[in-house]
């Protein structure tokens, strides 16, 4: 499509990190144009996507058909980071591109990863732990969910590799062109982190900034019924093509996704077994470092005394 602004900046992820709140406190700024749809995959080849048809050029491009004159057009998927084509693909369509980052605590990235997967489909182990120990079967390609989108995303200890997926974007990008935000800072300070990703877009303030500007964005949230969630997924294929014949497509969208949201209540999540937070700390330790050494900071909200109880620990941020 000739003469359509094409994204300037791409949130990258990682999932369950605040990248919607982020996408969500931008897509008001005056100066910004970013689609209505967040999660907005098109590049990412390498990622098996199951759930939707890819985007052709063409129709990727017409989600930015009403960017006019904004100063920075942008969008987001959540597994940009995650995949390891995703920088090259962007690189190629975007040269100058400006990149953000958002990184939580790997620990209770996971948790929340879980929780997010448990609610949308692509998990059907409700146990945290024991999801966990089906990793080697499922890159196996065994006990996957029979209505999965995303099976790499249950490979739960490759998901949060922050230093090698932060790396890739480095190399492509250049580092002052990428900005990495620490989503347990932004949750304590958000108008010092909105600042901060306002100043590296070349963006002023719109108006005074003020903690209340920065409301919970995509909270924790449970299903009401299973049943439902499978009805939805995977319905009985002689009502389905009924459907199909004599309801048009843009109100059967519509439904179907009244009725996804009608299925899910916004809870709280009991705190992650002690155990499996010990576990997990440890497996991440390293890998922390090397992205603190990437950075070249430390990430002192995500160091744990050695003498605090991980059963007393709150999970960290709002949950987002």
């Amino acid at each position: 499509m000739s003469g359509v602004r094409r994204p300037d900046f791409f949130i990258v992820g990682a999932p369950k990190c605040g990248t919607t709140a982020l996408y969500t406190y931008l897509g008001r700024h005056p100066d910004v144009y970013v689609p209505e749809r967040k999660e907005l995959r098109f590049f990412g080849s390498d990622l098996d996507v199951r759930d939707r048809v890819p985007l052709t050029m063409d129709e990727y491009l017409a989600y930015f058909a009403g960017a006019g004159d904004a100063r920075r057009v942008g969008t987001a998927y959540v597994w940009y980071l995650y995949s390891k084509s995703a920088a090259d693909e962007i690189r190629r369509f975007a040269p100058s591109a400006s990149i953000l980052v958002m990184l939580r605590n790997p620990v209770d990235m996971l948790y929340a990863l879980h929780g997010e997967h448990l609610t949308n489909g692509n998990e059907d182990i409700t146990d945290f732990t024991a999801a966990l120990d089906a990793e080697p079967l499922r890159a196996q390609g065994l006990e996957l969910p029979p209505h999965g989108h995303l099976p790499q995303g249950l490979l739960y200890s490759t998901v949060p590799r922050y230093a090698e997926q932060l790396q890739r974007y480095i190399d492509r990008f250049d580092r002052e062109r990428v900005h990495v935000s620490i989503f347990e800072e932004f949750v304590a300070d958000p108008v010092a982190g909105y600042r901060e990703i306002l100043a590296f877009l070349d963006l002023q303030e719109d108006r005074p900034l003020e903690a209340a500007d920065f409301e919970v964005v995509n909270p924790y949230r449970r299903l009401r019924s299973e049943w439902a969630r499978h009805l939805l997924a995977r319905p009985p294929d002689l009502p389905r093509r009924f459907i199909h014949r004599t309801v048009p497509g843009p109100i059967r969208r519509n439904v179907h996704a009244w009725a996804k949201r009608v299925n899910v209540r916004r809870a709280s999540r009991p705190p992650m077994p002690a155990i499996t937070r010990r576990r997990l700390e440890a497996l991440f330790e390293p890998e922390i470092r090397r992205l603190e050494a990437l950075l070249g900071r430390e990430i002192a909200s995500w160091r744990v005394p050695a003498t605090a109880d991980p059963a007393e620990r709150p999970n960290s941020g709002a949950a987002r």
